[in-house]
């Protein structure tokens, strides 16, 4: 760690925040993330979300479900389910039957095939282990953005948007801690946001999660992040950005 961040706090993140060019909107974006070298290490030291670590089931995050934003999000992922082949979804049978159930706690989920994601192909499989709904998206040769629920293409990014009483909403753009999970979180043996074996990129998360960060932010306030962070890491910058925490520690 350079001397400029010795003391800093062990979970300190730096921030920048702009105007929407569009709308009544501020953005803030935690920049400490997006510029860090994390890259999903799924089947490759990925330990999951459960109480203990289990890379040898290569289920990742995939273990609980994903929980959809909204009937419009379970009704596209339905769709999509419809259009699968067995040759790439390892319990299409099952899923003839319907991919969403209801949660307890009221929202909706899809549904659990042997303690996963119905979506998620075991080892073993022809495809080998992941989620079918990506495999599929890369056969079709589109980004896995059209087709996978909104939690799990956004992982581990997270959009938070609150509403002032004036009118104006502020839109926040973080990594997705264990918090975010819930009460459950706090059990997961091992979290990728905070493990340095996941932040092993050569690229940062801002490049490669640009289609995910113009899905949630649109064009227009991308190119403006995007040319800011580059202006933060590119060629003769004297003011270094914060190390991510996970590898600072």
């Amino acid at each position: 760690m350079s001397p400029a961040h010795k003391h800093v706090p062990d979970d300190a993140h730096e921030w920048v925040s702009f105007d929407d060019p569009d709308e009544e909107r501020t953005w803030l974006f935690d920049v400490t993330f997006l510029a860090s070298g994390w890259e999903c290490i799924f089947g490759n030291g990925c330990q999951g979300v459960l109480t203990g670590p289990t890379p040898e089931l290569a289920q990742g995050c995939c273990s609980y479900g994903a929980h959809f934003t909204g009937q419009e999000d379970a009704d596209k992922v339905a769709a999509v389910a419809k259009t699968l082949g067995p040759d790439v979804w390892q319990f299409h049978a099952k899923g003839q039957k319907g991919v969403v159930k209801k949660l307890a706690d009221g929202d909706l989920g899809t549904r659990l095939v042997d303690d996963a994601c119905i979506f998620l192909n075991r080892p073993g499989f022809a495809t080998g282990p992941g989620c079918a709904l990506h495999v599929e998206a890369a056969r079709r040769g589109v980004s896995h953005v059209e087709l996978k629920p909104e939690v799990c293409w956004q992982l581990p990014l997270r959009r938070e948007d609150e509403t002032a009483p004036d009118g104006r909403v502020t839109s926040v753009v973080r990594q997705w801690d264990r918090r975010h999970w819930g009460e459950g979180g706090a059990e997961f043996h091992w979290w990728c946001t905070e493990d340095p074996e996941a932040f092993i990129g050569a690229d940062p998360v801002y490049r490669t999660m640009r289609t995910e960060l113009e899905t949630m932010a649109g064009r227009k306030v991308y190119k403006r992040l995007a040319a800011y962070l580059d202006g933060r890491t590119g060629p003769g910058v004297t003011v270094t950005l914060l190390p991510h925490p996970a590898v600072r520690r």
